[in-house]
């Protein structure tokens, strides 16, 4: 597998959930991925392969490294 990570940019900035083809193969998007991009546009989520078909793929765990800090405000 070429690419083990993902970006928003990378797949189109897809809007809908739904499986959708890239130049390494299918890959299922749910809504709480979007949810993921909405809030951090430039978090990157690792690609996970599904066992019962080749070239299939899902999002698993994401990274928020390139992301700005979350401002979090006062505790108290």
């Amino acid at each position: 597998m070429p690419v083990s990570k993902v970006t928003w940019r990378q797949v189109g900035h897809v809007t809908e959930p739904g499986r959708y083809m890239l130049r390494f193969g299918w890959v299922t998007i749910t809504p709480a991925d979007l949810a993921i991009w909405e809030a951090f546009p430039d978090a990157s989520f690792t690609l996970l392969p599904q066992v019962e078909a080749a070239d299939e793929y899902r999002l698993g765990s994401f990274d928020l490294a390139s992301a700005p800090p979350i401002e979090l405000g006062p505790s108290d």
